[in-house]
């Protein structure tokens, strides 16, 4: 089997890479651009570096996608930017990415290789704030910045894509991955940041009450999910909902991972006024859909994540 993983050297990306070179007689090849605005690096790769062809490039580079696209059997596209604060900072910046970046692979999968299974990992945060308790794929869109408007909008590329021209298109939408090799921003997943400040003994700051609820999941299972209906003789198209059965405040996360790095604390601060113009407030998902599909599941707790992630990232600085 072949794989291609672009945006590999990202948090997701490079986690991914880790489970598909496990595989016999996988070749896996990474592009990512290294794009120092979104905190990855070749570092994230080092222990697999020998098992991979890493590839320097961008993801909106069409004479590269149109060479490296032919004869791979899986495509996983998982570059993207995904910081909401950048995205409202560089609007095109972020539509040239997860706009046309996305319609450059399309296109060149479509010319160069239609056979192939293309994976769309999509974010939770495309329906803004929920109007129902439980939120699934028949509840409408309202995002509310540019990052969610453009994750929604590749989601359709995908499902014309494959309705139209019959690619074999793959879309999940996860909601707050954590683990190892993320980055230690703000701007790229709170869990993944708290975990960084924490380890370094830091102060965890929590806006408002940090009661707003959230489901969180460990990136193992989303890989497994990932791997699992890439497995899938028949795939619909359109989106599903990949989430954990795990509901936590963001007030009960920070503790959870003070009480895992007894070193660091946490204090309450009031909302910075662009944070909460774009906060989502309670929202609950329900993977149901997918589940059936795949009869996948989550399997790694919260708690059991973290310590997951502090011995892989602690042995890795050793």
């Amino acid at each position: 089997m072949k794989v291609l993983i672009i945006g590999g050297a990202g948090f997701l990306g490079c986690n991914l890479v880790r489970e598909y070179v496990k595989i016999p007689d996988t070749e896996v090849t990474v592009i990512d651009s290294l794009d120092p605005r979104f905190l990855s690096t070749e570092k994230s790769l080092t222990d697999v570096r020998d098992q991979i062809e890493f590839i320097p490039g961008d993801l909106r580079d069409e004479r590269l996608l149109a060479d490296q696209v032919q004869g791979q059997d899986v495509i996983c596209n998982c570059a993207a930017q995904t910081s909401h604060p950048l995205s409202i900072r560089e609007p095109l910046l972020d539509v040239d990415i997860n706009c046309v970046g996305n319609l450059e692979l399309l296109e060149a999968v479509r010319r160069f290789n239609p056979d192939a299974t293309v994976v769309y990992p999509s974010s939770s945060t495309v329906i803004g704030k929920a109007l129902l308790e439980i939120v699934d794929e028949d509840h409408w869109e309202r995002p509310l910045e540019i990052y969610s408007a453009n994750k929604g909008v590749a989601e359709k590329y995908y499902q014309i894509y494959h309705t139209l021209h019959h690619l074999k298109t793959i879309v999940l939408r996860f909601a707050n991955l954590y683990g190892p090799y993320g980055k230690n921003s703000s701007d790229f997943g709170f869990i993944n940041y708290f975990i960084a400040q924490a380890s370094q003994g830091k102060t965890l700051q929590i806006f408002g009450s940090g009661a707003q609820m959230r489901d969180v999941m460990f990136v193992d299972d989303a890989v497994t999910a990932i791997m699992l209906a890439v497995k899938q003789r028949d795939f619909p198209g359109k989106p599903y909902f990949v989430t954990s059965n795990e509901h936590l405040s963001v007030r009960e996360i920070a503790e959870s991972i003070v009480t895992e790095y007894p070193a660091s604390r946490m204090e309450m601060v009031p909302w910075p006024e662009q944070r909460k113009k774009i906060e989502i407030e309670d929202v609950r998902f329900s993977s149901a859909r997918f589940r059936s599909l795949t009869g996948w599941k989550s399997e790694v707790s919260f708690g059991e994540g973290l310590k997951k992630t502090r011995a892989i990232m602690e042995e890795r600085t050793e």
